[in-house]
């Protein structure tokens, strides 16, 4: 089923190296558990473990979590479905870029230019 609340639009992603799984659950509309579930599901998505088996993502684990998120809850894709479709199109996952992910970036950019103008 579809969730309800994946219409609104998902926070920019700040720029740091490393995101624990609270900060990503946040930037991604997900909850940790689902988090960690789909790491067993998902090959690709592998973040960093540290002390304690704290995981620690990075910027492209999270943009491949959206891109999860995306086929799962606004595309209707099922897990095996979203795998095949992540899987099956290697260069698309690394370089097809959502609208939302331009627009972030190009809000980012904005921001950027303006700070520098000052």
């Amino acid at each position: 089923m579809l969730d309800p609340g994946s219409n609104r639009e998902l926070p920019p992603i700040p720029a740091k190296r490393y995101f624990t799984i609270g900060e990503v659950s946040e930037l991604c509309d997900v909850k940790p558990h689902v988090l960690r579930y789909w790491e067993t599901e998902f090959e690709s998505l592998t973040p960093v473990k540290r002390r304690g088996n704290r995981r620690y993502y990075q910027r492209h684990d999270v943009l491949m979590i959206r891109q999860i998120r995306g086929l799962l809850y606004e595309e209707g894709y099922t897990i095996s479905g979203a795998r095949q479709r992540l899987e099956g199109e290697p260069a698309r996952s690394s370089s097809g870029i959502s609208t939302q992910i331009v627009r972030q970036i190009r809000q980012e950019l904005e921001e950027l230019l303006v700070l520098l103008r000052r």
